[in-house]
């Protein structure tokens, strides 16, 4: 059974850091496409990041391009954001997901493996 699980997330303020980890289980996602969504209330689900490792691809949103850093081990199946410059704007919850191939992929519908989430909240 295939597993993300999302930590890292808390309490901060304008302009603090936070790194959110994703640790994989139940497949190996060296081949595979990851990315980092986020969801605040009211609002649809985002793209954040995403990382082809197959494909040596990364891509941001532009609304964090700049801030945001997303890295990982794919030996050993984890995925990291780190944030930098936190604004209010950036509170939600964040989702680690997978897809079970390689191509990289903006779209929410177009990820097969998700995290539970960690939320995030900046306060101004």
């Amino acid at each position: 059974q295939v597993q993300l699980v999302e930590s890292g997330g808390g309490l901060v303020q304008a302009g603090d850091s936070l790194r959110l980890s994703c640790a994989a289980s139940g497949r190996t996602f060296g081949s595979s496409a990851m990315g980092w969504f986020r969801q605040a209330p009211g609002k649809t689900r985002e793209f954040v990041a995403l990382i082809s490792w197959s494909l040596s691809i990364i891509d941001y949103a532009d609304s964090v391009k700049g801030r945001f850093t997303i890295s990982g081990d794919s030996a050993k199946n984890i995925l990291f954001l780190q944030m930098n410059n936190l604004e209010p704007e950036d509170t939600a919850v964040y989702f680690c997901a997978a897809r079970k191939g390689g191509r990289h992929s903006y779209f929410v519908s177009e990820y097969d493996y998700w995290g539970q989430g960690t939320q995030v909240t900046v306060s101004s």
